[in-house]
């Protein structure tokens, strides 16, 4: 993660796919902000003062995407030792949880953990996004 600012709405792009809320300025480069609720199939809320935009840059396969997710609040920033992470659960049921990289156990709940290079890249969605914004190609 890069840098945690202050939820402003994003410029809105014509044509862009629904979870694209718009491009966010980031010192000066607009940043692709997308709302990973509508993205994975959840119900879209109303911005609070706790919403922030995460500003992420993603190593895909040929470049580093930067990319800013709508978060409806942080609590915290952790990081997690190999050894916590757990395999994602098997329900019993086929669904897509392919970018779903491990959960971490916590005293109140679990953290589910998104790969987000597979999440974008499986779903067309990194070129979709890179077309919104400048990226850093990998030498």
């Amino acid at each position: 993660m890069r840098e945690i600012l202050t939820y402003q709405p994003p410029s809105r792009i014509p044509n862009s796919p629904a979870y694209l809320m718009g491009l966010t300025d980031v010192r000066g480069q607009g940043v692709p902000t997308a709302d990973l609720r509508i993205r994975l199939g959840m119900a879209p809320v109303e911005p609070t003062l706790n919403t922030r935009i995460l500003v992420l840059d993603i190593p895909l396969e040929d470049r580093t995407l930067s990319l800013g997710l709508v978060a409806d609040r942080v609590f915290e920033v952790t990081s997690f030792a190999a050894d916590q992470i757990e395999p994602s659960p098997d329900i019993g049921i086929k669904w897509r949880s392919d970018y779903i990289s491990g959960v971490v156990r916590r005293d109140d709940g679990f953290v589910v953990l998104i790969d987000l290079p597979r999440l974008l890249s499986t779903t067309g969605d990194a070129a979709d996004l890179a077309a919104f914004a400048p990226v850093e190609r990998a030498a």
